[in-house]
């Protein structure tokens, strides 16, 4: 399999785009890899539109040494994500691990709040393009954006071409070491 081996970490709060969560998590279990919901340390269940998921750890837990990448959905949820020190901390270390960090849609305002864009070459949804040049990123209007180790993406529509790209960045890289 594609990333057999490979630990990857999705990002859960309320208000998650349900398409920015379920397409990445199957793509990635189908690759081989294991992937673990990861939440804010207010909820071990969180919603949206009537779905509800389980987070497997809240990110107080989560360590940068166990996962090989992190997904961080879109919807509204990480508005709420940036709200939580452990998350914002969780992505900046994965980010300063080298680590792939793939981010779609709304999922660019949890890359400000870590502050790891400046400089940077990044796509969203476009009413979060202000907050990523704010931030100092250099916006670009295309499906998949791939800056070292961040991986940027637009909508739902980018879905298949923003797995691919994670799952190219990720088998670049060695896996964790339990």
């Amino acid at each position: 399999m594609e990333l057999d081996g490979k630990r990857v970490a999705v990002l859960i709060e309320d208000d998650y785009n349900l398409d920015e969560f379920i397409y990445p998590y199957h793509r990635l279990t189908e690759a081989g890899a294991e992937v673990r919901v990861v939440g804010t340390s207010r909820a071990d269940t969180f919603s949206s539109h009537g779905r509800v998921v389980r987070s497997d750890l809240p990110a107080a837990h989560a360590r940068v040494s166990d996962f090989d990448a992190v997904i961080i959905p879109g919807g509204y949820a990480p508005d709420r994500m940036r709200r939580d020190k452990d998350m914002v901390d969780f992505v900046r270390g994965m980010d300063g691990a080298g680590k792939p960090v793939a981010a779609i849609c709304h999922a660019g305002w949890m890359l400000v709040s870590a502050k790891i864009v400046n400089g940077r070459r990044a796509t969203c949804f476009y009413s979060v393009r202000d907050d990523l040049e704010a931030a100092g990123a250099q916006w670009v209007d295309e499906a998949v954006v791939v800056d070292r180790n961040l991986i940027t993406s637009r909508t739902p529509a980018d879905l298949p071409v923003f797995c691919r790209a994670l799952i190219e960045e990720m088998q670049r890289t060695p896996a964790v070491v339990s």
